[in-house]
C-alpha cells in the first residue's frame, strides 16, 4: 500500500465512522496531516484521488468538502469506470448488466406508477418502424434506463445508468426487420409484465431479452481474450445484424 493509498483509506475511514458527514469541510491540511499521521504531500494526493470520484469536492476560496455521497455520485464514478475500459471488457460489463437489468424490471413490476408507466409505454412507441442502428440503441437505453429508474431504488439506478454507456462501444449495422421486430416484441413483453404488476415475468423476459449480448461474448469471457464487439448486437441485447 502506498502511502496515498494510506491517506485515502484514513479519510474513508473518518466518512464511514461519522468524523465527516455529506456537505462538511475537511480541516485545513495541515491540521488535518497532523491529526491522521500523514505527510502534506500524501494527504494532497489522497484529496486530488478522492475528489476524482467525487467523494471530495473542492470549492475554489472555500476548501475541500465532503461530496453529498448521493447515488448520483455513484452513476457519475461507475461511467467514468466504464467508459475509460478497454472494448475486451465489453464482455464482463455486459454480464453485471444481466444481473442488474431483470432485478430492476421485477422491481418495477412492483413499484412503477402509473405516470410512470405512461412514460415507459411511450419510449416503446417511440422505436420507428425502420429505426436506424442509433435510433434503435438510443431507444433500447432509454427504455431500460426508464425501468431502472421505476425500480425505486437509487443505487440499483446509479449502477444501471452508469454502465448503459457501454452500448456505444457495440457494434454499428444495419438492422434486419428481424431484429427490429425482436427487440419491439421483447420492450413489449417486458412492458406488460410490468404493467400488470407480474416481477418474476418481468425479470424473466428481461433475461431473455439481454441474453443474445451476453452469449454472444461468452467466449471471451472464457479465454480472457478480446473478440472485439459481439457481431450483430447491442449492449441492450438485441440483435442488430442478423436475424435469429
Amino acid at each position: 500500500m502506498t502511502v496515498t493509498d494510506e491517506a485515502i483509506d484514513k479519510i474513508k475511514e473518518m466518512i464511514v465512522g461519522g468524523q465527516l458527514r455529506p456537505g462538511d469541510r475537511l480541516p485545513r491540511g495541515a491540521d488535518l496531516a497532523k491529526r491522521l499521521g500523514l505527510s502534506r504531500n500524501s494527504l494532497r494526493e489522497a484529496v486530488k484521488a478522492l475528489c476524482l470520484v467525487r467523494v471530495l469536492e473542492v470549492r475554489h476560496g472555500d476548501g475541500t468538502f465532503v461530496s453529498t455521497l448521493d447515488p448520483a455520485v455513484l452513476r457519475e464514478t461507475v461511467s467514468f469506470v466504464v467508459d475509460v475500459h478497454r472494448g475486451d471488457t465489453d464482455a464482463a460489463f455486459l454480464e453485471v448488466r444481466r444481473i442488474l437489468e431483470p432485478a430492476a424490471a421485477g422491481l418495477a413490476a412492483q413499484r412503477i406508477t402509473e405516470a410512470e408507466l405512461v412514460a415507459l409505454r411511450a419510449v416503446v412507441d417511440a422505436l420507428p418502424a425502420c429505426p436506424t442502428v442509433d435510433e434503435a440503441v438510443a431507444n433500447g437505453d432509454e427504455f431500460h434506463r426508464r425501468i431502472a429508474r421505476c425500480a425505486g431504488n437509487e443505487v440499483l439506478d446509479a449502477l444501471i445508468e452508469g454502465f448503459s454507456g457501454r452500448g456505444a462501444a457495440c457494434a454499428r449495422r444495419p438492422l434486419s426487420g428481424g431484429a427490429v421486430t425482436r427487440m419491439r416484441d421483447e420492450h413489449a413483453a417486458i412492458l406488460d409484465a410490468i404493467a400488470s404488476g407480474r416481477p418474476a415475468l418481468a425479470s424473466a423476459w428481461s433475461t431473455v431479452h439481454i441474453a443474445p449480448a451476453t452469449d454472444a461474448h461468452r467466449p471471451v469471457l472464457a479465454s480472457g481474450t478480446s473478440r472485439g464487439s459481439a457481431s450483430g448486437v447491442t449492449a441492450a441485447g438485441c440483435p442488430v445484424a442478423a436475424d435469429r
